[in-house]
């Protein structure tokens, strides 16, 4: 009896049914191994008889159990301290079944039995203190948490010598909930405190040293400072090799938080190996419905679901709820946080229905669970915020993030790093809704609390530099938003691997800014600098990779490479097909490039083609009145605009245009997109009065909702000029592109390629102004800016040389006109481009010769 063996070696000797031979070894009574585990265990385990029992069920995850055998001892209690003790325990169940005003109130009961007796600071009150303020701590009441690790340890702090263990555990608590606050220089110093009290009171092999190890790492991969967390973790994981069995539960539990520094850092293949190792422990060591395998589950699903792989992440989320829902109370927030996980893969994967059913599940739970004011309702209204702004519900999703940013304004610090995350949300909403300079508020009070908050090369800091920065790339403020996104980079190369996927975005984002200032060249060093990474960090079908290609392929488009631009558009659609559920909303956006590219290269029926595909994902994935459904219509009426149907494409930029009155604000830049789109059809027409009505409702919008230097505004008196032009009204035409021009140069430097089409059509109207010396003058700038900014075969030169050898034309310099047109031919017949400016062309070049009086060839 009470004989303790080591395990040499399992053997299985009999394939046909479950035998196996076990190699035992029997221990000495002075094995140091031993006796280190049997102390430990004595003192996780405490009591005598019944009551060691009902701790032991609680440690292997039986809380039900535990609570049925402490309500039979509370029935045959017969004396006030076996009840206190009891109520003490029942306590415990009910914070580990997740049933927090329980256990405050059996607590409390407790407490009320011991102070009947004991005076309020006596040394055996601290446990029950310590353990109310666990209970608050868990409940997300951190003041009142504090408050009672505060009572705990004055009580240690008088009557213990100062390098107690005992203090050390007061001092880490208060650590915790600090932690848990946001606060981290104050955590990290209540952790030292008690990191200094262990080193000195216990051997150096001992758990709780671990312990203490353990969460300074917690704290300093809060802070982003991934390198030291690691240093940490490590340190504590090699205590407890040194001091557990190797299947011990808390070895698991190591294994997990290094783990989790891993996908933290992006490296996804250390991540999973870290959260296999805790999970084959747990495996061994815990029964098949223990929460902690279901943590270990959920971990594993969150790797794939950060590595884009979203049915390997639902299953393993799927194997975490099984076992919670085996093994908690209905109403445990653990339950409430696996249905939040699946639906998060939902929302990744644009389910949004799906992913609204799980969400509520969660908010359900939470709300019963958990207090009004508990952070953690918080995080449920904001994810359910966060699925609304996706499906474009745009006021729906600033209801939860609302809500949600109440709760976390009662409820934590004003420094608290999830209150920046809060108005961070808010302003996303808003810049998705153009409104711009609420966005910019809302961000910049987030970027305001992480400065103070956080260390200044936190990635959530980064995140913040980045946010503004899209902001003011959306304004059209390109120098503003490199500024901030160079901040981003900085930040992100200091506190990440050079390997990381944020490391990627960092750039990718750089690359998007050049691309807008029509720097063609830098953006696509910036992209490719973003897909390096990607490649090296993510698996091949990963989403983020998609995204890529997708950008790259959008500067080609740009630059009038049409077929490298196919090239790369159908590597990331190819991603998107193996990755995504054929309803997901960025497979239609795939199918919407390509089809843009066919529209560019003049094949309509086959952009058509693709542009419908895309159209009925949207229909089927999104609500009707989504602003992506509204870009839908649009690209099929700017075809069928460039097929000569205008009354098709009226009908469709009229569908697009209702959509984005119901769906957006009034100030919003696409609806001016809209109203500028169906002022396109008209001028196309020949109605002008139409058109300029149209065009003038598009520019008031864009006067309201962007700067005065904005590109768009520009984009206006362009419209304008065109529109001037061919009503024969050459001065106000002028004027239009004079004001143009005038923006433009706010915007941009000299020698961008947005000057190209200002100087060209001021080159149109000069010629029809019969100035030939001042056409010639500007078609010959837009010439020089496009040989420095778009490859040598790209369409608009065929434009160009046509335009130069029009003028030289009509000057009677038939020699000239004829080299330029003969050059305008060579790329049009030699490169996908729209047949009409081919047709054009020839046109210029039969009326030349006719001039010539060389019918002959004039004819041919």
């Amino acid at each position: 009896m009470h004989t303790v063996f080591r395990i040499g070696e399992v053997r299985k000797i009999d394939n046909n049914r479950a035998l196996y031979q076990v190699d035992l070894k029997l221990t000495s009574d002075d094995d140091p191994q031993l006796r280190e585990l049997t102390d430990f265990i004595r003192k996780e385990v405490s009591g005598t008889g019944w009551y060691r029992m009902g701790q032991l069920l609680l440690q292997i995850g039986q809380f039900d159990k535990a609570e049925e055998l402490y309500m039979a001892l509370l029935e045959q209690a017969s004396d006030d301290s076996d009840r206190a003790d009891i109520y003490y325990q029942l306590g415990w169940v009910k914070n580990d079944q997740g049933q927090y005003e329980e256990a405050v109130a059996f607590y409390e009961q407790s407490l009320k039995i011991y102070r009947k007796t004991l005076p309020e600071d006596d040394l055996s009150l601290a446990p029950t203190y310590n353990n109310i303020a666990q209970v608050y701590n868990d409940m997300g009441d951190y003041s009142k948490a504090l408050e009672f690790y505060e009572k705990t340890l004055k009580i240690d702090e008088k009557t213990l010598p100062s390098n107690h263990p005992s203090l050390a555990t007061s001092y880490n608590n208060i650590g915790l909930v600090y932690n848990n606050m946001g606060d981290y220089s104050k955590a990290l110093e209540f952790y030292e405190k008690s990191l200094e009290i262990r080193k000195q009171a216990l051997p150096s092999n001992h758990p709780d040293l671990a312990a203490s190890y353990n969460n300074t790492g917690l704290v300093y991969n809060n802070m982003g400072d991934y390198s030291k967390a690691l240093e940490f973790y490590e340190k504590s994981h090699t205590i407890l090799e040194t001091a557990l069995p190797s299947n011990h539960p808390h070895l698991a539990t190591s294994y997990s938080n290094i783990g989790q520094v891993y996908n933290n850092m992006g490296d996804y293949s250390k991540a999973p190996e870290f959260y296999e190792k805790s999970l084959e422990i747990r495996k061994q060591a815990l029964p098949s419905n223990h929460p902690d395998l279901a943590t270990s589950y959920n971990n594993i699903g969150q790797v794939y679901n950060n590595m884009g792989d979203y049915s390997k992440a639902l299953e393993f989320y799927e194997k975490s709820l099984e076992i919670r829902k085996k093994a908690l109370p209905s109403n445990h927030p653990d339950l409430a946080t696996s249905y939040c996980k699946i639906g998060l893969v939902y929302n990744n994967m644009g389910d949004y229905s799906k992913a609204l059913e799980f969400y509520e599940k969660n908010l359900e739970i939470t709300k019963k669970a958990l207090p009004s004011n508990h952070p953690d309702l918080a995080t449920s209204y904001s994810n359910i915020g966060g699925v609304y702004k996706n499906m474009g519900d745009y006021s729906k999703a600033l209801e939860f993030y609302e809500k949600s940013h109440k709760i976390y304004e009662k409820a934590l610090p004003s420094n608290h790093p999830s209150l920046a995350t809060s108005y961070n949300n808010i302003g996303g909403v808003y810049n998705n809704m153009g409104d711009y300079s609420k966005a910019l508020e809302f961000y910049e009070k987030s970027l305001e609390i992480r400065k103070k908050a956080l260390p200044s090369n936190h990635p959530d800091l980064a995140t913040s530099y980045n946010n503004i920065g899209l902001v003011y790339n959306n304004m059209g403020d390109y120098s503003k938003a490199v500024e901030f996104y160079d901040k981003d980079l900085e930040i992100t190369k200091k506190a990440l691997p050079s390997n990381h996927p944020s490391l990627a975005t960092s750039y990718n984002n750089i690359g998007q800014v050049y691309n807008n200032m029509g720097d063609y060249s830098k953006a696509l060093e910036f992209y490719e600098k973003s897909l390096e990474i990607k490649e090296k960090a993510l698996p091949s079908n990963h989403l983020e990779l998609a995204t890529s290609y997708n950008n790259i392929g959008g500067v080609y488009s740009d630059m009038g490479d049409y077929l490298k631009a196919l090239e790369f558009y159908e590597k990331s659609h190819q991603i998107f097909e193996k990755a995504l559920p054929s309803t997901h909303p960025l497979l239609a956006t795939s199918y919407n490039n390509i089809g843009q590219v066919y529209n560019y290269m003049g094949d309509y029926s086959k952009a058509l083609e693709f542009y419908e595909k895309s159209h009925q994902i949207f229909e089927k994935a999104l609500p009707s009145n989504h602003p992506s459904l509204a870009t839908s219509y649009s690209n099929i009426g700017q075809l069928y605009n460039n097929m000569g149907d205008y009354s098709t494409a009226l009908e469709f930029y009229e569908k697009s245009l209702e959509i984005r009155k119901k769906a957006l604000p009034p100030s919003h830049p696409d609806l001016a997109t809209s109203y500028s789109n169906i002022g396109q059809v008209y001028n196309d027409m020949g109605d002008y009065s139409k058109a300029l009505e149209f065009y003038e409702k598009s520019h008031k919008i864009k006067e309201k909702a962007v700067p005065s230097n904005h590109p768009n505004l520009a984009g206006s008196h362009l419209s304008f000029a065109v529109c001037y032009e061919k009503m024969g009204d050459y001065t106000t035409a002028l004027k239009a592109l004079k004001n143009a021009y005038e923006i433009q140069q706010k915007a941009f430097e000299e020698g961008n390629a947005a000057f190209s089409f200002t100087y060209s059509r001021l080159g149109r109207v000069y010629r029809s102004m019969k100035d030939y010396s001042k056409s010639l003058d500007y078609f010959q700038k837009c010439l020089a800016i496009d040989k420095k900014t778009l490859p040598e075969n790209h369409p608009d030169f065929g434009i160009t040389y046509s335009n130069i050898g029009d003028v030289h034309r009509l000057m009677g310099d038939y020699e000239k006109a004829i080299t330029f047109h003969r050059k305008a031919l060579n790329i049009q017949e030699n490169v996908q481009c729209n047949p009409l400016e081919c047709a054009t062309t020839y046109i210029n070049l039969g009326e030349t010769y006719r001039q010539m009086k060389d019918y002959t060839t004039a004819l041919t």
